[in-house]
C-alpha cells in the first residue's frame, strides 16, 4: 500500500477532538500493561486495547470490532507500530482510519492554551492544559508583559505564546518542587531574562539560585502591577504555595484540585505533612473569599475539563463537593491522604533530583521520567 494513501492525527487535532466530545474510536496498539496504567480518554471516545505483537500476522482477529462510521485513530508508544497496523485496517476495507502522529510520547507533551478569563487592567489569564498528562501551567498577560506559572518543559510552547500576544516574560513561579514532572521554569527564566521564583522550603537541596516564593514576595505583571500575591499552604509538599491573582483567581499549586485533593506522600514525608495539608484546605482555604477561581495544577480525569476544554471551579462550590474537603473528622482525614493512595508517578524520584539541579537528563531521558498520568491527587485511583 502506498504510505501516502493514509493520514496521521497530530496530538493538537486529537486534543480538539476530545475538547469538542467528537465521536472516535482508538485501538491502541501498545502492550496491555502501558495501557492500563495510562490511555487517552473522553466523553465520546471508544477504546480497544489489542497489542501490536498479535497483529503482526493480520488484523483478521479484530477487524469486525472496528467501526466503519466512526472515525478510527490507532495508536502506539512512537507512532511506526500505529502506522503499520492502520495501513492494514485500510487494506481490509476501513476508510476513517489514521494514526496518531509521534504515538503517546506526542500525547503526552501537547498543550492546548485556554483563555480562563480576565484581568482588572484588560489583561488575561491563559491555562495550558496538558492534556495527555493532567498537567495545567499558566500565563498571566498584562500590557505586554507575562508571569508563567508552573511551567512545563516544554518551554518554546510558553515563548511562543508570549511572542503572539506581544508579551515580555519576566518572572516564572514553581508553587512548589515537582515529583510528577520536570520543570522548565528555570531554563524559560534563563532564556527570558526573567526572574525565577520557588518556595524557599522546598529548595533545602536545590543547587541554582532562585528567587524565595513566599508571603508578601513583590510579585506584579504589567504597568499598572496586577498582584500575584503568595500564600504559604505547605501540605502537598512542605514549601507548597498558593497564588492570589488580581483578586480573583486562587491558583492552588497541587494542594486543592477539582475533584480531590494534594498528596503528602510523594517526598516520602506523609506522616509528617498531613496536619499541614489539614490545615491549609480546613483553615487557610476556609478564610478566603468564597467566589475566588480556583485554578489547580493538575486533572486526574477528563471528567474535570469544562466545556471550554479548561480546568477550574469556584472555590465555595469545592467546599460544598470536593470530597477532600468534607471529611468530618482529622481521622478520617488522615486515613484518607496516608493509606491505600494511588501508585506513586512514574520516575517521581529521578524527577525530584532533576528538579533540584542534581542530574540532568537529556531530552529523550526526560520524555520516558514523565511517560503516564501524573497521580498527584489523593482521590486519582
Amino acid at each position: 500500500m502506498n504510505q501516502t494513501e493514509l493520514k496521521g492525527m497530530t496530538a493538537g487535532e486529537l486534543a480538539v477532538k476530545v475538547f469538542h466530545h467528537e465521536p472516535l474510536f482508538i485501538l491502541d496498539v501498545r502492550n496491555e500493561s502501558d495501557f492500563m496504567n495510562w490511555k487517552i480518554e473522553g466523553k465520546q471516545i471508544q477504546i480497544l486495547n489489542k497489542p501490536y505483537f498479535e497483529l503482526l500476522e493480520s488484523v483478521d482477529e479484530i477487524i469486525d470490532q472496528i467501526p466503519d462510521e466512526t472515525e478510527v485513530l490507532v495508536v502506539c508508544a512512537k507512532e511506526g507500530s500505529s502506522q503499520f497496523v492502520a495501513e492494514q485496517l485500510v487494506e481490509q476495507g476501513k476508510s476513517k482510519v489514521s494514526y496518531l502522529l509521534g504515538g503517546m510520547k506526542a500525547w503526552s507533551e501537547h498543550l492546548e492554551p485556554v483563555k480562563i478569563g480576565d484581568l482588572s487592567d484588560g489583561g488575561s489569564i491563559y491555562q495550558f492544559v496538558r492534556i495527555g498528562k493532567g498537567c495545567l501551567s499558566y500565563m498571566i498577560i498584562s500590557e505586554g508583559e507575562a508571569v508563567v506559572v508552573d511551567t512545563l518543559r516544554m518551554t518554546g510552547e510558553f515563548e511562543r505564546f508570549a511572542a503572539e500576544h506581544q508579551a515580555v516574560i519576566k518572572h516564572t513561579l514553581d508553587t512548589h518542587l515537582h515529583a510528577d514532572h520536570i520543570s522548565g521554569g528555570r531554563k524559560l527564566a534563563e532564556d527570558a531574562g526573567a526572574m525565577y521564583w520557588l518556595p524557599p522550603k522546598d529548595a533545602d537541596e536545590v543547587v541554582f539560585d532562585f528567587n524565595p516564593l513566599v508571603d508578601g514576595a513583590d510579585i506584579t505583571v504589567g504597568r499598572t502591577r496586577i498582584t500575584i500575591q503568595p500564600l504559604y499552604s505547605p501540605g502537598h509538599t512542605i514549601g507548597s504555595t498558593s497564588l492570589i491573582v488580581d483578586g480573583k483567581y486562587l491558583l492552588s499549586g497541587d494542594i486543592l484540585f477539582v475533584a480531590s485533593i494534594g498528596r503528602p506522600d510523594l517526598a516520602g514525608k506523609a506522616e509528617d505533612w498531613v496536619g499541614d495539608l489539614r490545615e491549609t484546605l480546613y483553615e487557610r482555604y476556609k478564610q478566603l473569599p468564597d467566589d475566588l477561581t480556583v485554578l489547580p495544577a493538575h486533572f486526574g480525569s477528563i471528567a474535570e475539563l469544562g466545556q471550554d476544554g479548561s480546568v477550574s471551579a469556584k472555590l465555595a462550590d469545592l467546599f460544598r463537593n470536593n470530597p477532600g474537603l468534607n471529611m468530618t473528622s482529622e481521622t478520617e482525614f488522615r486515613s484518607a491522604v496516608t493509606e491505600k493512595l494511588p501508585p506513586q508517578p512514574n520516575a517521581y524520584q529521578e524527577i525530584r533530583q532533576t528538579n533540584m539541579g542534581k542530574i540532568t537528563p537529556d531530552d529523550e531521558e526526560q520524555r520516558e521520567m514523565e511517560i503516564g498520568p501524573n497521580r498527584c491527587a489523593v482521590h486519582d485511583k
